[in-house]
């Protein structure tokens, strides 16, 4: 049976979480949006995805940025400073008694229209922020067996037609990879370039560990065609951090299937072992040294991170 990265165990407290829009806090029930709403109708905003620990939404400076980025990017006014958003994200997980085990979605769309068009002119209020709280962890099963991955016709496209930088609520053509990979009996799809090198999965980030010259490398793709991955930037750090050789470069899927190992990153699983690629099995268990080691590695930069971020939020 196929798993996604993002499978986990329902939750019974998510019934009666309360969602933060636009200051106020809503149930679960109740918290929605317009129809006319840009993001509902033309899938018109940014979005960032949070992992709670020990009380602290970790690495939320770089989260923020990119947030900040792609929303100026798309001349979309948030409306909040940087500061007022990060108490509101406080504000949120006090009110749902959230400490650990949390993932937060955090969406800004365009707002509200006065009639479905795609012309923000047309909009007719202030950016839509919701604030998303769920207590959510990973599945032990899906983060100790690994992935299935299945190579997907559907590429990663050029900058300017839609930027894969931008992380945007617009996903179809990743939707659309996924639902592929799907069908053919895997958990997440691994997208190639417009030249045929490996750039990214679905929804997470690829990475494989190959024999080099003074021991085991990781290579990571070029960056060039897809999302700038906080989890991703974090291993690469570690790695650098721990002395191992660490390279974002292109390669091809016949570099992919000779590998020793192969991963993926995300904010909700962290580093997460892949056990297949289009059928062909590496040869090292899973997980494999290497992921093991930046298993480790990475859940100590997180813990680094929430410690230095605690009482620093008033």
């Amino acid at each position: 049976m196929s798993q996604s990265i993002h499978d986990f165990h329902d939750d019974p407290r998510n019934a009666e979480i309360l969602i933060w829009i636009n200051g106020q806090l809503k149930r679960r029930a109740e918290a929605m949006v317009s129809v006319f709403d840009s993001g509902f109708v033309l899938g018109d905003g940014v979005w960032e995805g949070l992992r709670v620990q020990a009380g602290q939404p970790l690495f939320l400076d770089a989260h923020l940025d990119r947030l900040w980025e792609g929303a100026k990017a798309i001349a979309l006014n948030i409306g909040l400073s940087r500061r007022e958003l990060t108490l509101d994200i406080r504000d949120t997980l006090v009110a749902n008694q959230m400490h650990d085990g949390v993932h937060i979605r955090l969406m800004v769309s365009r707002g509200v229209k006065r009639t479905p068009y795609q012309d923000p002119r047309v909009t007719v209020g202030p950016a839509t922020i919701v604030i998303l709280p769920e207590f959510k962890l990973a599945k032990p099963e899906t983060v100790n067996a690994g992935l299935k991955l299945f190579t997907v016709h559907v590429r990663r496209g050029f900058p300017d037609v839609q930027d894969p930088k931008l992380n945007s609520h617009s996903k179809l053509n990743c939707i659309t990879a996924c639902i592929q990979a799907i069908e053919a009996g895997a958990d997440e799809a691994l997208m190639l370039d417009p030249h045929g090198f490996v750039a990214t999965c679905n929804s997470t980030h690829f990475f494989i560990v190959r024999r080099g010259s003074q021991g085991p490398e990781v290579w990571t793709s070029s960056g060039d065609y897809c999302l700038g991955g906080i989890t991703r930037s974090n291993v690469i750090q570690v790695c650098r951090e721990a002395g191992i050789p660490v390279f974002e470069k292109n390669f091809s899927l016949t570099q992919v299937y000779s590998a020793d190992e192969a991963f993926c990153t995300g904010t909700f699983a962290g580093v997460v072992p892949v056990r297949s690629v289009d059928g062909r099995h590496f040869d090292t268990a899973v997980p494999g040294p290497m992921v093991l080691r930046l298993q480790a590695l990475y859940k100590e930069l997180a813990a680094r991170d929430a410690a230095a971020r605690a009482g620093v939020w008033a």
